[in-house]
């Protein structure tokens, strides 16, 4: 028997299925990770689809059946479109990796009420501009990391316990994560980060503002980040949302 689900949610992803319908991926409040159907939603005379469409926020009715890959929708509501972000191509392809990431990271049906909030925040930072777009991508992605049982543990040494210092030098590796500089010097095995990106890293984890960093730490940053969960995560291919845009 279905269950009938009303829901906000992001539309994550949208694909063509079949001569006439399309499958979306949506993050909604309570059910989180939710792939669905939109029957003859490839239709031109379709308004469903113009509303399920890539990164809006709506107010969705599904039936949900336990045993069923795809749930249907009935009806959706538009809440927000983001026009700002869809004006801007870096602000595009940065949420956009947002998208990506929380399509990838997580898994479907399972709830995560704090995800989503966190979700849709980012995206009005997005369209108010709040930061740069890849300064609001890194936010994010940190975020997601923690919400996803990775936590980077980054205020202490990963091999005597002490305070690290965002001004002084660091290490790291997959192991042992990140190495005060006195133990950088002592043991082997680690490489030394750059203090610009530890600092980078240091105030994303502790949510402190960022100001006068150049892209290229910036893009450091983000890099660093989707190298770490390739080292947690085997199956993790990388962020191609960040090329897809160049």
């Amino acid at each position: 028997m279905s269950e009938i689900i009303k829901s906000k949610a992001v539309v994550l992803e949208k694909m063509n299925y079949s001569d006439s319908s399309l499958i979306v991926t949506l993050y909604t409040e309570h059910n989180g990770k939710v792939s669905a159907i939109v029957k003859g939603g490839r239709s031109p005379k379709s308004k469903l689809a113009l509303v399920v469409d890539i990164l809006n926020l709506i107010e969705v009715i599904f039936y949900k059946k336990e045993s069923r890959e795809l749930q249907i929708i009935s009806s959706a509501d538009l809440i927000a479109h983001y026009p700002n972000i869809k004006s801007d191509l870096d602000s595009t392809k940065y949420a956009f990796a947002v998208l990506e990431v929380v399509r990838n990271l997580t898994i479907e049906n399972e709830s995560n009420n704090r995800l989503f909030k966190g979700l849709v925040r980012i995206l009005e930072h997005f369209e108010n501009r709040k930061e740069l777009p890849s300064i609001l991508f890194a936010r994010f992605f940190m975020f997601l990391i923690t919400e996803t049982g990775y936590e980077m543990m980054i205020d202490k040494c990963g091999n005597c316990g002490k305070d690290l210092n965002p001004d002084s030098g660091v290490g790291y590796n997959y192991s042992a994560g990140f190495i005060c500089e006195d133990c950088l010097h002592s043991h082997s095995g680690f490489e030394k980060i750059d203090s610009e990106l530890f600092k980078f890293l240091y105030c994303l984890k502790n949510k402190k503002f960022l100001n006068g960093l150049s892209n290229k730490t910036i893009d450091e940053g983000n890099s660093f980040l989707e190298r770490y969960v390739k080292d947690h995560i085997p199956d993790f291919k990388g962020i191609q949302s960040l090329f897809m845009f160049k």
